[in-house]
């Protein structure tokens, strides 16, 4: 929930001042400037603020517009993402430079790699209203018009990929099985116990679906399938997946049709 360097004009804040009437520098004045906001947005994301944080960004439209309900089922989700950011930034937030060009600018942010070593990370704002937020134009369009539904948008289309990267881990874990068994495959709790898969696919906390594996009597053969936990919140495509590969489906949150079971 990633920004393009772009390289733009350092417009002089002093020029720009002198230019405006009275009445307006003074509100000029009390207003953020893109680094602030920028660090504000940190901030507020890692003390989990997730309403004030998201307020100084294009996703205002999208967080403002959920009930309270609708908020505490996407929760899980801005937790999350406070962990990440957590994670990339771990101590106060260390700004490194600034650009603006008009309505746009750009703030250089210390962030940590995922190797632990110190980089610089560009975060695009453009100017709304006066205000500076966070993001771009072309996803503030988006957000925008999606509205409160965004959210819940974005994290079905997670969801999705996400499942096809974890059947991506279970075939290669029974790969992994099969050759040191003789030829068996094993269920979802074989492979977890063998140390092949993480433990919190056999819940639906952290993935939104009900993962299932499948073997036949003799263990020579397996299927597995893939269905969201809420059907339209968590993800809304069915998934199966056997040894000719993965299909998947819009059949309204059940389990797709299985034409030949092992």
């Amino acid at each position: 929930m990633g920004n393009t360097t772009i390289a733009r004009l350092l417009i002089s804040a002093s020029l720009v001042l002198s230019l405006m009437p009275p009445a307006f520098t003074a509100i000029a004045q009390s207003k953020r400037s893109p680094a602030e906001t920028v660090r504000e947005f940190y901030k507020a994301m890692r003390d989990k603020r997730f309403r004030e944080a998201f307020a100084v960004s294009i996703y205002k439209p999208a967080i403002e517009g959920l009930s309270t309900a609708e908020y505490d089922d996407l929760r899980s989700d801005f937790e999350r993402l406070a962990v990440a950011v957590a994670e990339k930034i771990p101590g106060d937030v260390s700004i490194t430079g600034e650009q603006i060009s008009g309505d746009k600018a750009t703030v250089f942010v210390k962030v940590k790699d995922p190797d632990g070593a110190d980089q610089t990370e560009p975060v695009t704002l453009i100017l709304v209203e006066d205000n500076w937020i966070v993001g771009d134009k072309d996803n503030q369009a988006i957000v925008a018009k999606a509205g409160k539904a965004f959210f819940f948008a974005a994290r079905i289309d997670t969801h999705h990929s996400e499942v096809q990267e974890i059947f991506k881990r279970i075939a290669l874990a029974q790969l992994a099985y099969s050759r040191q068994r003789n030829g068996q495959f094993g269920d979802l709790a074989a492979l977890i116990l063998a140390g092949l898969l993480p433990k919190d696919l056999e819940g639906t906390e952290t993935t939104g679906y009900r993962f299932r594996v499948n073997v036949s009597g003799d263990k020579k053969s397996w299927y597995a399938t893939a269905e969201p936990a809420q059907y339209g919140r968590t993800g809304k495509l069915s998934f199966y997946m056997d040894a000719a590969g993965v299909r998947n489906g819009d059949v309204g949150g059940k389990p797709l049709p299985i034409h030949a079971s092992p």
